[in-house]
């Protein structure tokens, strides 16, 4: 039940994103006689004049208006209450918001769709997971500990668990955000790569976009990933 709740609201936050701007469009007109007149080139007439046709229309227009004043009040109230992060691996771009509005936005990495063949049956595709995801953790210069593909893709022997050749330091940035399953949101190296489909799953940001979502997020916090 919580998954489908979860994937609800997932579904709901993209809607929001993707129609809050035409729905705030209607807001913000004077009224929406003026959008009747915009849509159906109906001229301004005295009120003497007006037909039954054009009150019933009138009638239609505030009652349209009501509906989605209270629907977007439905959705904003489906938002979180804190800084939340959206990720669009199509494009590779986030977007970091509250309820107010667009905090910080710009290019990503997400993953490359490689399929990476180990020749001993094991297999990784390297893909960004889509969903809903908490913030489960927050690091400060982490430590990449490698995982076997990372020795694989390079011809090298895999080492036991815990051997210190696992550790790799300076690679993941100043900080992480970790969403599990080994999947982080972190820096990069390769900066020139940013916009590309070009990691292993995880999402990177550039140094300067990665503190301000580092600083705005806390453990808890949701990422949308679609």
């Amino acid at each position: 039940m919580k998954d489908n709740h979860s994937k609800t609201a997932f579904i709901l936050v993209t809607v929001f994103t993707a129609v809050a701007s035409i729905l705030f469009s209607f807001r913000k007109s004077e009224n929406m006689k003026e959008l009747s007149y915009i849509f159906y080139s109906y001229p301004p007439v005295p009120g003497h004049y007006v037909s039954k046709d054009s009150l019933e229309l009138e009638k239609l227009l505030k009652n349209t208006e009501r509906r989605i004043t209270a629907s977007l009040r439905r959705l904003e109230n489906l938002l979180p209450y804190g800084p939340y992060l959206i990720i669009n691996t199509t494009q590779n771009k986030f977007v970091l918001r509250n309820r107010k509005g667009v905090i910080r936005e710009g290019i990503c990495s997400t993953g490359s769709y490689v399929l990476l063949d180990a020749g001993d049956g094991k297999q990784w595709m390297f893909k960004t997971p889509k969903g809903m995801f908490p913030i489960l953790g927050k690091i400060v210069d982490p430590i990449w500990n490698k995982p076997d593909w990372a020795f694989v893709e390079e011809s090298l022997p895999i080492p036991p668990r815990n051997h210190p050749d696992r550790l790799e330091y300076g690679t993941l940035g100043d900080y992480a955000l970790t969403l599990g399953d080994g999947y982080l949101i972190h820096g990069t190296l390769y900066q020139r790569f940013l916009g590309l489909p070009v990691t292993h799953g995880c999402v990177r940001l550039g140094d300067q976009d990665l503190e301000v979502v580092f600083k705005n997020l806390n453990v808890g916090s949701r990422v949308y990933i679609f």
